[in-house]
């Protein structure tokens, strides 16, 4: 689907699609002024004068083409002010996790060398103002929200951002001849964004993203994925997420699309209602959360409202592989007794759920197809901004990511010889070959420029024949690509076999009674699991089995729940060839988080973490075996 205006920069992106919508009322945003307050809606003219308003006030600070605006905010209006603001005269946004503790905010300000950074609430205005003597290129902090306590904006570097924008209205008419100068300077090649790594693995990178890369992957998008004016997409992954940032900020825009903003990422289920998107982006979690509590409420049900549900189910999948005649007949009377309740608890008119950032499980994919509401999953890297290959609509492989989009090229390395063994470049025609698995390797204008002041980091990932080391393992499977696990991941155990732990936990987290796991074996003689279990299901059935607790270490130590967690994982081991099944477990009480540093804010495991704070019970787990 073609995007509204012709643009090659992101800053051409906006000026030509506030021109085009001039005059229009057209509705660029929307978001909700409190939690019982109904949507309220921002024009493209709004959000053009408010950008402009902002512009100016940057040029006045001295923010000239290539300085560094720090971003700390949840999704919300302002931050697509700023960031347009930024781009508008070729500065670079550098965007943070609100999660982030203070000490790698202040890396990251340091790192980067930010001039200004703006922050939303007063929890994130707290952490900058404590980090702000020790990042001396820091200039200004702007404050969108106005903080309960007065005192957090004492201090000349402290300003809240309603101010600006009362500044602004009385910028001379210099500035505005300064501002045509700044957009015109600015070139595909010039770097747009600094999107910090999630770190799994020691300090994040700043991945330099230029308006090159990010134009090409807009426009890859487009060519594969329908995105019109009149559709609405319910924004919630962070900003800061460059899948985010391209495919539900930038992409939903270059369609004329409106973004309207859940309240917060706990609020979807509620704002999924009140917004009736027809665009939905996000990574698995949320559709696994969906199919696990259906699932749920469907076991604690009568047999007749199972056998409803199963039949439904049966049916949806029949009519999803094309079979029609009674087959659409009695489709109609599943969506009318089961499936039009879930398509209403996500507002009734989704058309297109888009999957990425992780692995979307089979299963999850399958029944929501069941259920008339495709999962279109992609794949990418921060590094290559972000997508690499997308599930061709209508014609999903679920276990796949798709077919490589135009412009971009990927092939499969043997890890033995390190030789290409397969090859595709993203094409109307897809070519349908099979291979043998190897990394994952890149090419394309996607590709980033490299990582902020790190050379070395740099020439680590592409190589010498500018191919991109994705450290994904994968495979071409009809042309689908395949990916596998990370190479770093992979065990090898004790009897020399490599395994790759992702399909395993993914298969696991299928379970009712699994939230989160990792399995661990490296150099053992077989597979053990630490598992966070579904608190919520095993509360459940402690009170129906009457088993006695007082918290959740006490549950969890209860013979009869060991006993029925173990049952689960034998029953999906049996899935497994046996030097992958999962021999034993250790249930903990606590989940893995980004507060305690064994998830990042892209809620990545950082497995190394993990390994090291649990290790003993990590050993006890192979003692005597």
């Amino acid at each position: 689907m073609p995007t509204v205006v012709e643009f090659e920069t992101i800053t051409s992106l906006f000026t030509h699609l506030r021109h085009h919508y001039t005059g229009s009322d057209k509705t660029a945003f929307a978001y909700k002024p409190d939690p019982e307050s109904p949507y309220k809606t921002i024009s493209w003219d709004t959000f053009g004068e408010d950008v402009d308003i902002l512009t100016g006030y940057l040029i006045t600070a001295g923010v000239e083409k290539g300085d560094r605006v720090a971003i700390l905010s949840e999704n919300r209006y302002e931050w697509a002010v700023v960031d347009m603001a930024v781009q508008q005269i070729g500065g670079v946004n550098v965007a943070l996790y609100t999660s982030l503790p203070e000490e790698q905010c202040q890396y990251i300000i340091k790192d980067s060398g930010a001039q200004i950074l703006f922050v939303s609430t007063g929890i994130q205005l707290k952490k900058a103002r404590n980090i702000f003597s020790n990042c001396p290129k820091l200039g200004q902090i702007v404050a969108i929200d106005r903080p309960r306590q007065d005192s957090l904006l004492e201090g000349d570097h402290c300003v809240l951002f309603e101010t600006l924008m009362e500044k602004g209205h009385a910028l001379p008419e210099s500035i505005k001849s300064e501002l045509e100068k700044q957009r015109a300077a600015i070139k595909p090649n010039d770097l747009s964004t600094l999107i910090y790594t999630s770190g799994t693995t020691g300090r994040p990178k700043g991945v330099m993203l230029t308006h090159a890369n990010l134009v090409s992957n807009i426009k890859a998008a487009h060519s594969v994925l329908s995105i019109f004016e009149d559709d609405r997409a319910l924004s919630f992954l962070p900003l800061c997420h460059a899948f985010e940032r391209m495919a539900g900020y930038y992409a939903v825009l270059a369609g004329g699309a409106e973004i309207y903003y859940a309240e917060s990422v706990d609020t979807v289920s509620k704002n999924l209602v009140e917004a009736k998107p027809t665009i939905v982006i996000s990574v698995p979690r949320l559709f696994e959360k969906i199919y696990n509590l259906i699932h749920k409420n469907i076991s604690e049900s009568g047999s007749l409202k199972q056998f409803i549900f199963f039949t439904a189910v049966r049916i949806g999948r029949k009519y999803a592989q094309g079979k029609r005649g009674l087959t659409a007949l009695s489709k109609r009377l599943a969506d009318l007794l089961v499936f039009n309740k879930l398509k209403q608890r996500t507002g009734g008119k989704v058309r297109l759920f888009i999957s990425g950032g992780a692995a979307l499980q089979r299963e999850v994919g399958e029944f929501f197809k069941a259920a008339g509401l495709s999962i279109t999953e992609g794949y990418g890297l921060t590094e290559t901004s972000p997508v690499i290959a997308v599930n061709p609509v209508g014609a999903e492989r679920f276990g796949t990511v798709g077919h490589v989009i135009p412009g971009v090229t990927v092939g499969i390395q043997d890890l033995g010889t390190n030789k290409i063994i397969a090859e595709i470049s993203g094409s109307d025609k897809p070519v349908r070959i099979n291979s043998a698995s190897g990394e994952i390797l890149c090419k394309g204008p996607n590709v980033m420029q490299g990582y902020w002041n790190s050379e070395s980091e740099t020439n680590k990932i592409i190589d010498e024949d500018g191919w991109l080391h994705t450290g994904d393992i994968g495979r071409f499977d009809s042309g689908y690509l395949q990916i596998t696990d990370r190479l770093k991941h992979m065990i090898v155990n004790a009897g020399g076999k490599n395994v790759y732990p992702g399909p395993i936990e993914d298969l696991l987290k299928t379970s009712l009674w699994v939230d989160q796991v990792i399995i661990v074996g490296e150099q053992r003689n077989f597979l053990a699991a630490l598992i966070v279990p579904d608190f919520e299901m095993l509360k459940s059935r402690a009170e129906s089995d009457g088993i006695p607790y007082n918290n959740e270490l006490e549950l969890i130590k209860h013979p009869s729940i060991n006993e029925i967690i173990g049952s689960e994982i034998k029953k999906i081991s049996r899935q497994l060839p046996p030097h992958e099944k999962v021999r034993k477990f250790h249930l903990l009480a606590e989940p893995f988080s980004v507060e305690t540093g064994e998830l990042t804010p892209t809620m990545k495991v950082k497995r190394r973490v993990i390994e090291e704070r649990y290790r003993e019970k990590i050993e006890k787990l192979f003692v005597d075996v």
